[in-house]
């Protein structure tokens, strides 16, 4: 595969911090049973608790799994509600493919609004190592972005629409969506350059989770820079969250399965 096809694999992970979530205990959409009263009658159940983004702080675990089933890397996210509302996220992951090895940490500060005000990236893709800041003033409507590593990478003033979101924010933002019931729509991301990102509903599908069968909705996404465009699938449980519970990302080499 090409750098750019590694670089967009990268991409995905941040994108799909979306797919941040713990396998659930019970079949999404299970309702609790009601307890009996003494008298014979049953009580309502009392309200679950709602847990994860964006209700509380989460941090996530995943397995990246080549298509033979072999592990080759993991990858956490990470999401931290600080005072006033706002988010702190972050996600980093290892992976090693064959003549290919990826070593990245993304960091991204958003509103309450989950509008963005900083990302940060560190990359080392082959031994390819990097480091920029992307700095955003929503009210001004441009953002900054500057390379540290290699030093003197200058820096790039962009142009961009109300409440811009790096790919990691809008990640968490399309989760949120997703869990009120509207699907996100096509909208431009940052993450370096500015990408195009599109997500359509292909319909539901049967998953194994935890030796369970459920029915899980399947999105497919797709994601367009300057250079290149890239899709890939998640399966999104049927819960308050919408946990997504596997995303598939097509490589040149095969299909790369990341597991909950």
């Amino acid at each position: 595969m090409q750098f750019e096809g590694y670089r967009l694999a990268a991409l995905w992970l941040a994108m799909a911090g979306a797919a941040a979530a713990q396998t659930p205990g019970k079949t999404p959409g299970q309702a609790p049973t009601p307890t009996p009263t003494a008298a014979g009658q049953a009580t309502p159940p009392a309200a679950p608790k709602l847990t994860g983004f964006p209700w509380q702080d989460e941090t996530l675990h995943y397995t990246m799994n080549w298509q033979s089933g072999l592990p080759v890397g993991d990858v956490y996210f990470m999401a931290h509600k600080t005072n006033g509302g706002a988010w702190d996220f972050e996600v980093s992951g290892s992976a090693g493919v064959p003549g290919f090895a990826i070593n990245d940490k993304y960091h991204s500060s958003a509103g309450p609004d989950l509008c963005s005000t900083l990302l940060e990236r560190e990359t080392s893709h082959a031994g390819k190592k990097g480091r920029e800041r992307t700095t955003f003033d929503q009210k001004a409507g441009t953002a900054e972005r500057t390379t540290l590593l290699p030093e003197g990478g200058g820096k790039t003033n962009l142009s961009i629409a109300a409440c811009a979101r790096d790919a990691v924010a809008f990640s968490y933002f399309a989760r949120q969506e997703l869990g009120q019931g509207r699907m996100p729509k096509a909208t431009d991301v940052y993450f370096g350059s500015s990408y195009t990102a599109s997500m359509v509903w292909s319909g539901p599908r049967d998953l194994t989770v935890a030796n369970k069968k459920i029915t899980t909705d399947l999105l497919s996404m797709s994601v367009k820079g300057p250079k290149s465009e890239f899709h890939f699938e998640v399966f999104y449980a049927r819960d308050p969250a919408r946990t997504p519970l596997q995303i598939r990302v097509p490589l040149s080499m095969g299909t790369l399965d990341r597991k909950s």
